[in-house]
């Protein structure tokens, strides 16, 4: 297969982790996985920028990226594209004329607010892009029902899951958490954890959907007090959210690290007991996936999430976590403290939920069905 990838999400080559979110570590590592495929023939066209360029560079990147397929195109030396986002697939719009007149199959991985995101001119061009598109790569069945609610025929739909590069992690977890690595981190940013202490982590951008002031404001009180809450990340959220810590009296059980380092995160993650996935509903936002949980996975965590959009297809109960019914802080209150009141369970947990992402999430076998579905 003849392979043109279009993506607009990568990190700069100098600078790569200005730039890496959910989004950008799969647009790049599903780029690198099809590469190393035989049976593909990829060329690459990438915009390689931090995060903050983007706004200016895309427009650019785009005219760029349409002079290119449209050569491509009329020449007939191509089979497929594949956009790694709705925002790159908004050049079928403009080459409408000459793909119809070709052979070449087009496709695009949509992920969520690539797709919801409510200003009214972007959703025009997403029903016109979802219209003209021969197949749509839906990270989750969640985010395929918004792409069959603008008008996309279902059987044009492949759901499938993002991935998670299992070479980036330790072949086996810790059986319990590593505080001293952590600490060797963090410096112990609580001033002293209890000897007894329980760590709760969260990471992502902190904005509404994530639900991270509605946990410290609502569970972290019912919680004993020698559970603690470590949040990773950087947004709009974050005053409000250190507002919320301050008018709950959580200064002292509950931490906001900023945007960390690979090494720090991975600190985080071994250094925790359970990951916190407490999202809410946002009218024109979604939480596509979760591709923090597969991380969390593959460093031995278990998630307790809330039962909401594509999160609901990351865990399977039992294996690599529990679900919560999304504003339920009782709920949470209870699936916390199953775990921290059966410790020699948690055990267990951490090795179930390794297993379970390293053997289901593994980019070998999700781009395996990405090449099988575009064939």
């Amino acid at each position: 297969m003849t392979l043109v990838y279009v993506s607009h999400t990568q990190p700069p080559a100098s600078a790569p982790l200005s730039n890496i979110g959910g989004m950008q570590r799969v647009a790049e590592e599903l780029l690198e996985s099809l590469d190393a495929r035989d049976e593909v023939d990829v060329e690459a066209l990438l915009l390689r920028c931090s995060w903050k360029w983007i706004h200016i560079r895309i427009i650019p990147f785009l005219v760029s990226s349409f002079l290119k397929l449209r050569i491509r195109i009329v020449r007939g030396d191509l089979e497929t594209i594949l956009f790694s986002s709705m925002v790159t697939a908004l050049l079928v719009i403009p080459l409408d004329k000459y793909l119809r007149a070709s052979r070449v199959k087009t496709a695009v991985i949509v992920h969520g607010l690539d797709v919801t995101s409510s200003f009214a001119l972007y959703q025009r061009w997403v029903r016109r892009v979802l219209g003209s598109i021969d197949l749509v790569l839906a990270v989750s069945q969640a985010t395929g029902m918004e792409c069959v609610a603008r008008g996309l025929s279902q059987d044009r739909i492949h759901v499938i899951h993002n991935g998670v590069k299992t070479s980036r992690f330790e072949t086996e977890p810790p059986l319990r958490p590593e505080r001293t690595k952590l600490f060797a981190h963090f410096d112990s940013p609580s001033g002293v954890l209890p000897e007894d202490g329980f760590l709760l982590c969260s990471v992502g951008r902190h904005v509404e959907r994530k639900g991270y002031a509605w946990f410290i404001e609502h569970v972290m009180p019912a919680l004993p007090p020698n559970i603690h809450y470590w949040l990773a990340g950087d947004g709009p959220e974050s005053v409000h959210i250190q507002g919320v810590v301050k008018r709950m009296n959580l200064s002292d059980r509950v931490h906001l690290l900023g945007k960390l380092s690979d090494p720090e995160l991975m600190a985080l993650y071994r250094g925790s007991d359970l990951f916190i996935m407490p999202n809410i509903k946002v009218r024109d936002d979604m939480e596509g996936f979760g591709i923090v949980m597969l991380e969390a996975g593959m460093n031995g965590l278990p998630s307790i999430a809330a039962r909401i959009e594509g999160i609901e297809e990351v865990i399977l109960e039992g294996k690599n976590g529990y679900f919560v019914r999304s504003g339920d802080a009782e709920g949470f209150v209870r699936a916390i403290s199953s775990y921290v009141s059966e410790t020699q369970n948690l055990e267990a947990a951490r090795k179930s939920a390794f297993d379970y992402t390293r053997d289901t999430f593994g980019w070998e076998t999700i781009s395996d069905r990405v090449v099988k579905a575009l064939s």
